[in-house]
């Protein structure tokens, strides 16, 4: 469980999993090395951020910010192994010269902390080529650094980056029923009500050729609710029907990161509901809020507890997700309306698993206040392996009051009035019979996916890369691409004739 409350995509809050208050860290370790204050370790993050646009601990920081963090953070130490570029193993089982790497980190983390190997040990993951260890001492990280074969050391567990800034607001989360304007949706058959912006980009104009059905795609995000029926039992029903919703958990909803008792798959935020209902809500006789690919298969994982990934085990989980994902033969399609502002290792290289597995992943731009706007794509939206998304008001290329651009961004999605910020896109609420507007580079996130899956669902047999190629084609700047927004506003329509 957290002990405090971040914002949305852009309000990039961590809390420590340390089971030590820091204070108690810093007078242990005091003979070894003075750790810096978070304050410091803060205006080295911005400055990184500001300069360079993402961070890299191993390269950017010293052995001194590095250990400090790790201190501040848990004591844990994700550690990336490996030659450049090799993320994971390759086949069923780790080559001989990747085992020996792992001996050597042991050896040289056993021999530091002087301690033996099953009380530094945390977390050897089995595809991918990282490990997490317990360390304490400055000379472990001084040498690991110096090692060959080492990809990146980070701190997973570091949580205070604009903590004073973010502590009372929350990170996307609402689970309260909302009142939808009228102007905002109009009903189909048996009667639905199809959100405002869904004409914008012709997507009923698109269901004359595909609803999705056949395609399964994953949502990455905080669950879903166990109280939203429609999401549940009620999720084949009308013109909805012979498809399948799963929910599976890989969230370990701890400070301690040696937990490791997963939370579950339900929602408890709000917004992964939000995002399951936006691609693939039913098409029924509820008059409530239908997705864009209504007949798709939906897999929702709950790796985070929230939008943000801030602490060790939302990336855990997250990680996790995309390994599953990945390596689930049926599903074609991975919709991530989360994100960080730097990369995290771990998640990265769970993203290129996903992505070798020939997964499409769409991933949300940004979404911030006005004190984090200055920042620009956020990670994994920043990654080449993402498709990534921002939001638009609907007076033309004006991104969304708390949008983030740039030329990271492939595609946009149109949805928040401009004449009212409140007024985003309905969605099914998080209990029966609710409903609530949702909005920023999540809700067009959520819609490409949904669009993803039309145009597969039309093109069965297509790879990723053609799929891909139809979006862009159905981009309204194709052939070009604009310096901020991509391809821009994707046709539904011309996208899956």
């Amino acid at each position: 469980m957290k002990n405090i409350i971040p914002l949305f995509l852009g309000l990039f809050l961590v809390v420590s999993c340390s089971k030590n208050d820091p204070s108690e860290v810093i007078e242990e370790n005091q003979s070894s090395q003075k750790i810096l204050s978070i304050d410091e370790i803060n205006s080295f993050i911005e400055t990184q951020l500001k300069q360079k646009g993402d961070l890299d601990w191993s390269k950017d920081a010293s052995a001194h910010m590095l250990y400090s963090a790790v201190m501040h953070g848990g004591e844990v130490l994700t550690i990336g192994y490996g030659q450049k570029g090799e993320s994971f193993i390759e086949g069923t089982q780790r080559s001989s010269r990747l085992n020996d790497i792992i001996e050597d980190i042991y050896s040289t983390v056993q021999s530091n902390e002087g301690v033996t190997r099953s009380n530094f040990q945390v977390f050897e993951d089995d595809k991918l080529n990282v490990l997490d260890v317990h360390i304490t001492k400055l000379e472990t990280i001084e040498e690991l650094l110096a090692m060959d074969n080492i990809r990146y050391l980070e701190p997973n567990g570091y949580g205070f980056y604009l903590q004073e800034d973010v502590q009372q607001k929350s990170a996307g989360c609402s689970q309260s029923g909302q009142s939808i304007n009228s102007a905002d949706y109009s009903v189909i058959a048996p009667n639905a009500r199809v959100p405002w912006n869904y004409n914008i980009h012709n997507i009923p104009q698109a269901w004359n050729y595909s609803t999705g059905a056949g395609i399964t795609v994953g949502l990455i995000d905080s669950g879903v609710s166990a109280n939203q029926n429609l999401l549940g039992n009620g999720f084949n029903d009308g013109a909805s029907n012979g498809r399948s919703i799963q929910k599976i958990g890989t969230y370990i909803d701890s400070i301690w990161w040696w937990s490791n008792n997963i939370d579950g798959p339900n929602d408890k935020c709000g917004h992964g509901t939000q995002m399951a209902s936006i691609i693939a809500s039913p098409r029924n006789n509820d008059f409530m809020p239908m997705g864009v690919a209504y007949n798709c298969n939906l897999i929702s994982y709950r790796g985070t507890s929230d939008v943000v990934l801030e602490d060790y085990h939302e990336r855990k989980g997250v990680s996790n997700a995309l390994k599953q994902l990945g390596n689930n033969g049926n599903v074609k399609i991975i919709s991530m309306s989360i994100g960080y502002p730097w990369s995290i290792g771990n998640v990265k290289d769970a993203v290129k698993y996903a992505y070798g597995k020939g997964k499409m992943i769409i991933a949300a731009g940004g979404t911030s206040t006005t004190f984090t706007n200055w920042y620009g794509v956020i990670f994994p939206a920043s990654m080449n392996e993402t498709v990534a998304v921002t939001g638009l008001k609907d007076n033309g290329y004006n991104r969304c009051n708390i949008c983030h651009d740039g030329s990271k961004i492939d595609f946009t999605i149109v949805m928040q009035r401009a004449s009212n910020s409140n007024r985003n896109v309905p969605v099914l609420g998080f209990n029966n019979g609710d409903q609530s507007y949702v909005g920023g580079s999540s809700a067009a996130t959520a819609a490409t996916a949904g669009i993803a899956a039309l145009v597969w669902a039309r093109n069965p047999n297509m790879t990723r890369a053609q799929v891909l190629d139809k979006l862009k084609r159905a981009g309204e700047f194709y052939p070009n691409r604009n310096s901020k927004f991509g391809y821009g506003n994707i046709d539904a329509l011309k996208a899956v004739q």
